[in-house]
């Protein structure tokens, strides 16, 4: 299957994730047609859609947005906006969590994306994927300016309902540890209550 040569670093690789290995938490759906080429053609896609944003030229709220937007398109944000919530996912009431997650959804697209702009000039390079239990790890390699090349794992799933990346670790490194950490610190910082944190989310990033 042929791979997209996509351009990036290290810290936008961040931008794509969030996303711890979340298959214990993965809501169960029976399952469709996933298969390793479908794993493969997600992330293509995803990849592509960021290299067509930070090489727009655009301003950059229009380019947060349209981050915003690919993360939301590709991602399992609900999956992902659990984990980085962590215990409090479960004690929250719908409504409440519902102006969370699209508060995180918004503060992973500005944070990253603002990061993004800087990427140009490096690659991205889809090489392979394979089965793992009950998702497909699709592998990359990141080749950048003047650096080795960086390792990078995808976690496809379907368990959502749709194909979604749900997790990211680049060279051995599971990158929503980084955000259930933060975003486990703002929470305490507002007492454990989750409408202010979706308010700091808001302004964050």
């Amino acid at each position: 299957m042929s791979s997209t040569p996509i351009r990036t670093d290290r810290r936008g690789l961040l931008g794509l994730i969030g996303c711890a290995s979340l298959t214990a938490v993965l809501p169960w759906h029976p399952a469709h047609a996933l298969d390793a080429d479908g794993a493969h053609a997600l992330i293509d896609r995803s990849l592509a859609e960021v290299y067509q944003v930070i090489n727009s030229g655009q301003p950059a709220p229009q380019m947060y947005q349209q981050f915003e937007a690919i993360f939301a398109r590709y991602a399992d944000v609900d999956v992902i906006a659990r984990s980085a919530l962590g215990p409090a996912a479960r004690q929250t009431d719908p409504a409440t969590f519902a102006e969370y997650r699209q508060a995180f959804q918004g503060y992973i697209g500005r944070k990253y994306g603002a990061r993004f702009r800087e990427f140009i000039g490096s690659r991205i390079e889809v090489t392979g994927s394979r089965q793992l239990k009950s998702f497909y790890a699709v592998t990359s390699v990141a080749y950048l300016n003047g650096r080795a090349p960086l390792e990078v794992e995808w976690h496809v799933s379907d368990r959502s309902g749709q194909d979604l990346y749900f997790n990211i670790i680049i060279e051995g490194v599971n990158m929503l540890a980084s955000e259930r950490a933060e975003i486990g610190a703002m929470l305490a910082r507002r007492q454990g209550d989750v409408a202010a944190l979706a308010a700091d989310l808001r302004q964050a990033g």
